[in-house]
């Protein structure tokens, strides 16, 4: 691969912040897989947040990168997938993606087929870019991708291909993002300086996300990897209007000292699958509630089973949003709550975010 920057390339990384930096400009948050595409004519390679490459699992992104990227160039953007209605991004179908068998790769490729939304230029042809500052680079990226941002580059209802996500410097605007962009599957807003360089494997952008906070059910526990006498993370749940407790996520931010002194509180807790609302022996297959001996996809061979816990005490936690019916990301441990009642914790509390089409906000443009 011959160009002016070549693989592997460590992407800019950003740093939560609670308000927005004024005068920098602001994209929105793409709920997706980091990644860098790097074209040299046929040759395509797809690179990621962690270096290594992309480009096997996505064999529908690299023939868009072929026929919508400029013949040599470098595109920092990220690898989304969107639900089979096309109006909001599917995090979790993105994750089945990366899957060991390439008769799988390329199913999934027609199946849930994903799409490459850029926003940043690092190279084109022999010029390298990334000593430019944002506003020259992104106008670069502007003239190369054309209308690749607009509502007529979603087919079938779907958003396919390469697209050009939108940004703006306007504060007000990006708020105004920030609040209906949720709605279509997408968790924040990225600000930039305009003016600053390419800085790769830096945390010099900033990122506003959303934080809410909910009741739930500790209901169980895995213990820590290095010690099996303390806390590796707290198994939180919710009652439905069924009357059953589902599985929402974690909560694993801890000192060290503290996860001995939970192990130590949460023993007189302690029970046994029978009777437990997780006893998996007594739910329908396909229901997502922790399995005892289950075993993780994404890490062959890890142990996922836990010790179950009367559901009796209530935690609160910190969240961004939801993905499907559990919290996207680990949540943060706020505070115990005695004063709830376990039966009060449903999903009634949760606040959910308007629906917005992910068409529409491909269409916003500059």
């Amino acid at each position: 691969m011959d160009l002016p920057v070549v693989p592997p390339v460590a992407p800019m990384l950003a740093k939560p912040l609670k308000t927005l930096p004024a005068g920098w400009w602001y994209d929105p948050k793409w709920d997706g897989f980091r990644s860098i595409a790097f074209r040299d004519g046929d040759e395509v390679v797809l690179g990621s947040r962690n270096e290594k490459p992309l480009t096997r699992y996505f064999p529908e992104v690299v023939e868009a990168v072929r026929a919508h990227l400029p013949e040599r160039c470098v595109v920092d953007g990220e690898i989304v997938v969107a639900t089979a209605d096309g109006t909001r991004l599917d995090f979790e179908a993105l994750q089945q993606r990366i899957h060991p068998a390439d008769s799988r790769v390329r199913m999934l490729a027609g199946a849930t087929p994903a799409t490459f939304v850029a926003f940043d230029l690092l190279a084109l042809g022999d010029e390298d870019l990334t000593d430019m500052p944002l506003r020259e680079r992104r106008a670069r990226l502007d003239e190369a991708l054309g209308g690749l941002g607009t509502p007529g580059g979603v087919e079938d209802g779907r958003p396919v291909g390469v697209h050009l996500s939108p940004v703006t410097d306007d504060e007000a605007v990006a708020m105004r993002w920030f609040q209906d962009f949720e709605g279509a599957g997408l968790d924040g807003l990225i600000a930039k300086d305009p003016d600053a360089p390419y800085q790769p494997g830096k945390r010099v952008l900033t990122k506003l996300k959303h934080e809410r906070t909910a009741d739930c059910v500790v209901a169980g526990y895995r213990t820590h990897k290095t010690d099996d006498e303390a806390i590796g993370s707290l198994l939180l749940g919710l009652w439905t209007e069924e009357g059953t407790l589902a599985s929402v996520g974690v909560a694993s931010s801890f000192p060290m000292k503290r996860r001995r002194e939970l192990f130590v509180e949460l023993q007189g807790l302690v029970t046994d699958l029978d009777g437990h609302p997780w006893d998996w022996a007594r739910h329908l297959a396909g229901e997502r509630t922790p399995r005892k001996s289950e075993q993780s996809r994404w890490a062959a061979g890890k142990d996922l089973s836990f010790v179950p816990l009367r559901p009796e005490r209530v935690v609160e936690v910190r969240y961004d949003y939801l993905e499907g019916e559990r919290f996207r990301h680990t949540t943060q441990f706020v505070r115990w709550r005695p004063d709830r009642d376990p039966r009060s914790c449903t999903y009634d509390q949760l606040e959910r975010p308007a629906d917005f089409d992910l068409a529409d906000v491909l269409g916003v443009g500059r």
